[in-house]
């Protein structure tokens, strides 16, 4: 059974093939070809975006959605969330769509169902579907060619399963990231890496901005140095028109973006910014993301 928990659970050609039915879904018309399924969501976080586009995603398919409200569910009664996985499962859904703080929960969840596992996000390890409808995005405002683009990924790193997933899945299409961040924020990796995004500004065909994840931070710093920290990010991470200039660079952001501290209030409304496309195309990625698990479970189980 076919599992999206990262984005090395596709091939290269599976990614192309989810492509394909976006392309085809990308209107955002209703159909039938999920008729008569269910698919369970469970977000343990908070997110407006994800949920939303797969709730969005399932229904124009034409299948039924059970959102567990975790506030209200046993978990809050000491129940772990394998054994609500596990009598979820046991009520046949033909798809779970999980989102949990802790990194590598959905990938232990494999074992306890008989449906597919779709991460929506676990703490800072990966969140595929974006990282899917990323890659569609750039593909989409290049006509297909690519290669040899490079991208700077942009602020809080260490802290970001977007970047996480992007980095596992966009060099494999032959894009070059450049990962521009400050020394708290930085990562290891083999990636090239710079605190000064205008030393590289001219080499750029895309930037990717990220949130802070003030949540997942742990900080013995005082108010004080918090703000004169952030003051100090703004100044040198924020992307603006003045950054860009007149740059033909592509402005990505997985969202919510605190609008001043990763792009400036101008910059949104700027053509170069492709933040509420990437919102659109978000929903037909995940229509053919769940298009292809749920029925690829069904064909393999005939």
């Amino acid at each position: 059974m076919k599992h999206l928990i990262t984005p090395n659970d596709l091939t290269n050609n599976e990614v192309l093939e989810i492509f394909e039915d976006a392309k085809l879904f990308q209107d955002l018309s209703s159909n039938s070809l999920l008729n008569g399924k269910i698919i369970v969501t469970l977000f343990f976080e908070n997110s407006t975006r994800t949920r939303s586009s797969f709730e969005i995603a399932a229904k124009r398919l034409g299948a039924n959605v059970v959102n567990l409200e975790v506030q209200t569910s046993s978990t809050n009664k000491g129940e772990t969330v394998e054994d609500t996985v596990a009598n979820l499962n046991a009520m046949k859904p033909d798809a779970i769509i999980i989102r949990h703080k802790d990194c590598g929960l959905p990938e232990s969840l494999k074992s306890y169902v008989s449906c597919p596992i779709i991460n929506a996000g676990d703490g800072k390890n990966a969140h595929p579907t974006q990282a899917l409808l990323d890659l569609f995005t750039i593909d989409e405002h290049f006509c297909g060619d690519i290669y040899g683009k490079k991208i700077a990924i942009v602020g809080d790193i260490a802290n970001s399963r977007v970047a996480t997933s992007n980095l596992e899945l966009l060099p494999r299409f032959g894009l070059i990231p450049v990962l521009i961040a400050p020394e708290r924020f930085k990562v290891t990796s083999n990636f090239r890496t710079v605190s000064d995004i205008k030393t590289v500004i001219d080499e750029l065909d895309i930037i990717m901005s990220l949130r802070v994840q003030h949540e997942r931070h742990e900080t013995t710093v005082s108010k004080e140095e918090q703000k004169t920290q952030m003051e100090e990010y703004i100044k040198q991470y924020c992307i603006t028109k003045e950054l860009l200039g007149d740059r033909n660079i592509l402005l990505l952001h997985p969202g919510p973006v605190n609008r001043n501290i990763d792009i400036s209030d101008e910059l949104l409304l700027d053509s170069r910014s492709k933040v509420l496309r990437q919102v659109h195309n978000g929903v037909a990625v995940r229509m053919a993301v769940l298009k292809k698990l749920i029925l690829e479970k069904k064909n393999n189980n005939v």
